[in-house]
């Protein structure tokens, strides 16, 4: 048994519900778009964030109607972020399956998207969850300014570490921040807990990007390849930071020719990850995100003690020890 379904059991009824209410709120009356919703239940990925929503509740008290609305709102703002992605993308693959604008086009997959959202809004607004809608809609704002912040930095390729930390904290940190915070909102009121459950999110969130960071780099190692999707993307991860920060100026200026101008040449990609390893990056990294996770573990261990903080600790855990 994988940890996930190890720890999704002791909630199967919670999470039965969770998924109940969550297919009612993607029903729609337009033919086309509720043949889209059947496609994207079909194709959900672990879920974890919704089961962050309901341990976090659990820590301080009972899941309710509340805490099933925070989920679903989170599963649908992940869903419609991953669509949008695709677009931005121009992915055709979403977990080994088509991508909606694969098989539906831009258009259409961007209208997906925005739906979702609505949804989502929608579904915690007609049961006036304000709390919850204000910390989902600083996410949004977040994920958005990050998003832009990166594709900013691109253009020059100028990000320094500090930038980094600032771009995957938007980004990426800010959805796994709200679904600690939602779940807390749901069953207490104290406003430092609240806080510090989206500190933990955020921290936690941070391990994880930078994680991804790492698994591409490994990944060439392992089957031989230089895979470098982050490269090929034209995108700053932490090793390679490292790596320029940590070489001379000949250097990197052809550090970042490869990356410009030379990123689909498997010899130079290959090349440059044997560099970032060699320099010591991807240990850097790797400590970095240790260093978060132990933050995270940290600000939980100041919250109630029972089997919730316990999963929440191993769920933190999962996200460097996870194999993809």
């Amino acid at each position: 048994m994988t940890l996930l379904n190890e720890l999704k059991k002791p909630l199967t009824n919670e999470f039965k519900e969770f998924q109940r209410v969550f297919r009612l709120s993607v029903k729609s009356s337009v033919p086309l778009l509720d043949v889209i919703m059947q496609y994207i239940l079909k194709a959900k990925g672990k879920q974890i964030r919704p089961l962050i929503v309901l341990y976090s509740a659990k820590l301080f008290d009972e899941i309710n109607d509340s805490t099933y609305r925070a989920a679903t709102l989170i599963e649908l703002l992940h869903t419609a972020s991953l669509v949008h992605d695709d677009v931005v993308d121009d992915s055709d693959r979403r977990r080994g399956i088509f991508s909606i604008n694969a098989l539906w086009k831009n258009k259409i997959a961007v209208l997906v998207g925005d739906y979702l959202l609505s949804r989502g809004m929608l579904t915690a607004l007609q049961a006036k969850d304000y709390r919850t809608l204000e910390i989902v809609s600083e996410a949004v704002k977040e994920m958005s300014e990050g998003e832009l912040l990166q594709i900013e930095k691109a253009r020059k390729l100028d990000i320094d570490e500090s930038i980094y930390y600032e771009i995957i904290r938007k980004k990426t940190a800010s959805l796994l921040a709200s679904c600690f915070a939602t779940g807390a909102a749901s069953a207490t009121k104290d406003k430092n807990d609240i806080k510090k459950m989206w500190k933990i999110g955020e921290y936690t969130g941070m391990a994880f990007q930078i994680k991804d960071d790492i698994f591409d780099l490994e990944k060439s190692n392992i089957i031989g390849k230089p895979t470098g999707i982050d490269i090929k993307e034209k995108k700053m991860t932490l090793p390679l930071i490292y790596l320029l920060n940590n070489s001379s100026i000949f250097e990197k200026r052809k550090i970042i020719n490869i990356v410009k101008r030379h990123n689909t040449n498997n010899a130079k990609v290959g090349w440059l990850i044997n560099e970032i390893a060699n320099s010591g990056g991807i240990v850097y990294a790797t400590d970095k995100m240790i260093e978060y996770k132990s933050r995270a573990l940290k600000l939980l261990k100041e919250l109630p003690e029972n089997e919730s903080r316990i999963a929440l600790e191993k769920i933190i855990d999962f996200t460097i020890d996870r194999k993809k």
